[in-house]
């Protein structure tokens, strides 16, 4: 009862409006669970916790110990907000299937959920509005091929090739995209090239997830990608300890000596 008691109670959708790096309150909702266990340890008690004793919410609590729900989550392959990535995908099925270009498009019709459609709809000025975006991650990938660390800060803020391809996106909602929400985060994309041509991705859902996971190779190339800043050697070792730290005589003060290294050391 201790962290239901003292957990954030995050307005999503003012974080949405106005996007900062607040994200949902997970920061807060970490501490908060682990200040939780570490009072409950010295033996101070809480109030009962609604969400994991209330008979009229038991879906909700009465399989913890047997469903683990860590292994229903999903891993982003992209820094944008996993709203966008259903949009993300469709968008970068057809760039793989058709081969059109950024200066080949006139225009694209994106269909989406009503959460996802309120995703900063133009320029970011911040790295934050980059990451909570729709339209200007559609142009970043048309563009640079990719979305990663370099596509949501710096320089690329302000990229005029980006803008000219966020002012030919329309975003909408779509009621069967939002009747599958929080479930899926669907989507689908229509884009109109240059020369008349019209294709459309049909409905697609964010990979990701345990229905469509990462290969791992992926995985580690993301991580390694966005770790770049640490230096590759320091990054690889601390990818490393993922096996290392499952086994026995692993001592947790050796990933905490490569996190705390100076940076590129």
């Amino acid at each position: 009862g201790i962290a239901e008691y003292h957990g954030p109670r995050s307005q999503m959708m003012r974080e949405i409006a106005n996007p900062t790096m607040l994200h949902d309150g997970s920061g807060m909702g970490a501490f908060t669970g682990l200040m939780a266990v570490l009072l409950a340890e010295d033996g101070v008690e809480g109030a009962p916790a609604i969400t994991v004793e209330a008979e009229e919410v038991a879906e909700r609590w009465s399989d913890l110990g047997r469903r683990w729900t860590v292994e229903r989550n999903y891993i982003k392959p992209y820094p944008i907000c996993r709203w966008a990535h259903g949009a993300i995908d469709a968008l970068g099925q057809l760039m793989e299937e058709h081969g059109f270009a950024a200066h080949d498009v006139s225009a694209m019709n994106v269909n989406t959920f009503a959460e996802a459609a309120e995703l900063f709809p133009g320029m970011p000025e911040t790295t934050s509005q980059a990451q909570y975006s729709l339209a200007f991650a559609l142009a970043a990938l048309l563009v640079h091929g990719t979305i990663g660390p370099d596509q949501v800060t710096g320089m690329a803020l302000s990229d005029p090739d980006i803008e000219a391809v966020v002012g030919k996106i329309r975003v909408s909602e779509a009621p069967r995209h939002s009747a599958r929400f929080p479930e899926g985060r669907w989507a689908d994309v229509t884009v109109r090239l240059s020369d008349g041509r019209t294709m459309s991705s049909g409905d697609v859902n964010a990979k990701g997830g345990p229905e469509a996971p990462l290969p791992r190779d992926a995985v580690k190339a993301k991580f390694l990608e966005m770790a770049s800043g640490l230096g590759r050697d320091r990054a690889a070792a601390i990818w490393d300890m993922r096996d290392r730290m499952a086994q026995p005589g692993s001592r947790f003060a050796d990933l905490l000596r490569l996190l705390h290294a100076p940076p590129n050391a």
